[in-house]
């Protein structure tokens, strides 16, 4: 082990090992994923569970060649929220059914018609500001978990954030050996350890939580109506989708849109959303906190993807556990997500050093620097009740310039040649 700066794919690690790497994972995870069920008004062990059913089918999927956890997706919120609201979450469950039905179809086009699109829509040039902004949009999410954006900050929540962040920093560069696989976990129990010491942490839930439970498993109802509503948001996840796999292979060194294939990770991705709404969970997506994790840690075994995957399906039955991981108070996932996301939005700086894109070109000028500003200004736009905004917006801007200056391109009526 401390002679492997670097935990491949493939590797099998020894199971002293696995349990913490996994356990670091799910903490990793497990802020932002309980938040959409609890937004949504539903339980979330059942979400907990689908989060790690649907991981195991992704790397089955993908036969183990792409590393990724499945959590809670952010992009349903608003319309989703809209039709819970007019008829209910069995009708929202239904358009989830759907969309992942539709983002399996799309896998299968991208299966017969290759990815080569790709470098059209999305050059380096446009794929680096995107891939950054998928962290940087949620820097803010960071600050605000930790309390650090309240008219009057309280002085328990800024020495937890200090100590978690502090921790993460300065333990991915110090520790040695096998503490220096698992900096996230430490910097997350010295977190909580603080919490308890400043009063932020209040186990009465946990108390009155049952031992075991079962998950609150429901089945969805459809309507033309909702799915019209929730349909749309199939643009957003894909394009989400495309940027995670590929701040992925640059984090471990492999092209993943090639083998296993986007086509493969898209299916296990849409796959698990469809099966989701079947259930009554929510739909996933593979999580940036995860990716950010691999990057600190160089582990990016999916046997230890997989560990966390079955921990969080067992504690979607053991009620008092999945309860006491919820009260990690806010300014530890905080702590954590400020250099987690830090990492997404440096690793999307990396595509830009790693295609050696040349600023002295115009076009490439022009366009990082459109869809940086696009996603960081705060514009939204909505078309019927989907809101384009941050990170998805300044992808489907890229998309549009990027197919722009390509047919320009072929008319010849560039200056590049000039």
């Amino acid at each position: 082990m401390e002679n492997h700066r670097i935990i491949q794919v493939e590797d099998k690690v020894p199971l002293k090992l696995l349990i913490p790497l996994s356990i670091q994972h799910m903490f990793a995870m497990f802020g932002a994923s309980v938040l959409v069920p609890f937004l949504f008004g539903i339980n979330p062990a059942v979400v907990l569970f689908m989060n790690g059913v649907g991981t195991l089918l992704f790397i089955a999927v993908t036969k183990g060649k792409a590393p990724a956890y499945l959590g809670s997706s952010f992009a349903f919120l608003a319309p989703a929220g809209i039709v819970i609201e007019t008829m209910g979450y069995e009708y929202a469950l239904g358009g989830f059914v759907v969309v992942g039905f539709c983002g399996c179809i799309l896998a299968f086009i991208v299966y017969k018609f290759g990815t080569r699109w790709i470098d059209v829509v999305l050059p380096p040039a446009a794929m680096g500001p995107v891939v950054a902004l998928i962290g940087l949009e949620l820097s803010g999410n960071a600050a605000e978990n930790a309390g650090l954006l309240a008219e009057t900050i309280e002085p328990g929540n800024l020495i937890v954030f200090l100590v978690t962040l502090g921790v993460a920093v300065f333990g991915s560069i110090l520790f040695r050996g096998f503490l220096s696989v698992i900096p996230i976990l430490i910097a997350v129990i010295c977190g909580y350890g603080t919490a308890l010491a400043c009063g932020l942490v209040d186990f009465a839930q946990v108390a009155a939580a049952p031992i075991f439970s079962m998950p609150n498993f429901s089945f969805p109802k459809f309507d033309p109506n909702a799915i019209m509503i929730i349909l749309p948001v199939i643009l957003v996840i894909t394009s989400e989708h495309i940027g995670h796999q590929v701040v992925t292979s640059k984090i471990v060194g492999r092209d993943l849109l090639t083998e296993p294939g986007l086509h493969r990770t898209l299916f296990g991705d849409n796959f698990s959303t469809m099966l989701s709404g079947l259930i009554g969970s929510v739909p996933t997506t593979t999580y940036g906190e995860n990716i950010g994790v691999m990057a600190v840690t160089r582990v990016y075994s999916v046997r230890v993807i997989g560990g966390a995957a079955v921990l969080s399906i067992l504690c979607s039955f053991i009620g008092k556990l999945s309860t006491l991981i919820s009260t990690i108070p806010g300014p530890v996932i905080g702590g954590i997500s400020f250099l987690l996301y830090g990492m997404i939005g440096t690793s999307g700086l990396r595509v830009l050093v790693d295609a050696q894109v040349d600023y002295g070109n115009s076009r490439n000028l022009a366009l990082t620097s459109v869809i940086f500003v696009t996603g960081l200004s705060g514009i939204a736009v909505k078309i019927g009740n989907i809101q384009l905004t941050g990170m998805v917006l300044a992808c489907v801007t890229a998309m549009a310039l990027s197919l722009i200056f390509y047919v320009l391109d072929r008319l010849h009526l560039t200056n590049e040649g000039e």
